[in-house]
């Protein structure tokens, strides 16, 4: 059974920097695209990042230019380094094994984690 454990989230003043982590439990992390998503209060969750197994990376618009994903196979861990924050950037950030991309949609596995709480104050 994978587990995803995420750490790094806090309160943070606008145009602050966080960096996220998830740490995988289990084998075959390096063999799956991993995925950032978040949900703000009282809106859907949503996507924000992907890493491919080849290192490919892809971004919501929202963050593009502001954050980077990365990838460590190493260590079974995934990062989401998040600079110049803003309020619109408050929201639970979740990990997200297996996303798929298909039609234009990023489309998340089964695997999530529990979530890291990130507070962006004005």
């Amino acid at each position: 059974q994978v587990q995803l454990v995420e750490s790094g989230g806090g309160l943070v003043q606008a145009g602050g920097s966080l960096r996220l982590s998830c740490a995988a439990s289990g084998s075959r992390f390096a063999n799956n695209d991993m995925a950032w998503y978040r949900q703000a209060p009282g809106k859907q969750r949503e996507f924000v990042a992907r890493i491919t197994t080849g290192f490919t990376s892809n971004y919501a618009d929202s963050v593009k230019g502001r954050f980077t994903i990365s990838r460590d196979n190493a260590k079974n861990t995934v990062y989401l380094q998040m600079n110049s924050l803003n309020a619109e950037d408050t929201a639970v950030y979740y990990c997200n094994k297996g996303v798929i991309f298909s039609r234009g949609t990023f489309y998340p596995g089964n695997d999530w984690g529990q979530g890291t709480q990130v507070t962006v104050s004005s």
